[in-house]
């Protein structure tokens, strides 16, 4: 057992995190390039078969059959789907927002388990809590701006897949008591690419060319090492010393969105950006102070 609490730890731990989010920044900025050629559906598919094969290849000679072995595989099954289901709307909002737009909503993520933690965990919230959560949702409504000549519908599948993550990181905790991080990283990768086979190879469009095969097949990698680095950083240092470090990944968006695609982020984004970070900050410490 690691002990978390030990400087070095905590460094080890940061460092995977960091590097989780430069994956996950490839991860949605080759899909978004993708989809302009490809079916999402078949997309969402390949990112997860080449995911599965990759898992596969790595752990199952050092597990065996213990690799799919679970004490909770309804959960499991449930986690997979939940997974599949982020990576479905978020792969559809990217063919339309630009990449900053997308993972500054994601950073509303932590508000959303501290408001749902009230009913599903039994906390209790004071009124600093409740503040802050109020202030974090107006900073998501600057970037969303439902009103504004700048509002797009996909803006509201990344609302809801931000809501779906904060249950999926909820499950995942759960999970961590019964299951190894090996066979949870697998079943979810596992799950999706048996469940989506028949829908995506109904509607298969071959790529156009190697490049389009070659990042497909891709992404599945940059899938899988970030959600297991992912894992890895928990194992080195605890959740509210972690999380302040995926917020770096805006930069990482705005980098890969302006090279790739010509985007430039809009005022309101960096704006509402700001505030939901600042929110999302103020509620780690608290939960840091608390533990």
């Amino acid at each position: 057992m690691l002990h978390a609490d030990s400087a070095r730890n905590r460094l080890v731990g940061i460092g995977f995190v960091s590097l989780t989010y430069v994956f996950f920044t490839l991860l949605d900025g080759n899909a978004k390039w993708l989809i302009r050629a490809v079916p999402v559906i078949e997309v969402v598919w390949i990112r997860f078969v080449s995911h599965a094969v990759l898992s596969a290849a790595l752990l199952l000679p050092a597990r065996g059959v213990a690799l799919v072995r679970s004490k909770r595989l309804k959960l499991q099954v449930v986690r997979g789907l939940l997974m599949v289901s982020m990576t479905a709307i978020n792969f559809t909002a990217l063919q339309y927002l630009q990449l900053t737009v997308t993972s500054s909503i994601f950073f509303s993520v932590p508000i959303i388990i501290a408001l749902l933690s009230v009913p599903l965990l039994g906390e209790r919230m004071d009124a600093r809590r409740w503040i802050a959560i109020v202030v974090g949702f107006c900073g998501v409504l600057v970037i969303v701006r439902p009103f504004g000549a700048g509002f797009h519908p996909a803006m509201i599948l990344s609302v809801i897949n931000a809501f779906i993550y904060a249950v999926f990181n909820m499950m995942t905790r759960r999970l961590a008591a019964y299951d190894p991080p090996e066979t949870t990283q697998f079943l979810s990768a596992l799950v999706p690419a048996l469940g989506l086979a028949p829908f995506a190879l109904a509607v298969w469009q071959a790529p156009p060319d190697v490049l389009h095969w070659t990042i497909m097949l891709l992404l599945g990698v940059f899938g899988g090492v970030g959600h297991y680095f992912l894992a890895l950083a928990h194992r080195y240092a605890s959740a509210s010393t972690l999380a302040p470090f995926m917020y770096p990944q805006v930069l990482y968006m705005a980098i890969f969105g302006y090279l790739v695609f010509g985007d430039v982020p809009r005022w309101p984004v960096a704006v509402g950006a700001t505030i939901v970070i600042g929110s999302g900050m103020y509620l780690l410490q608290g939960e840091r102070e608390r533990r």
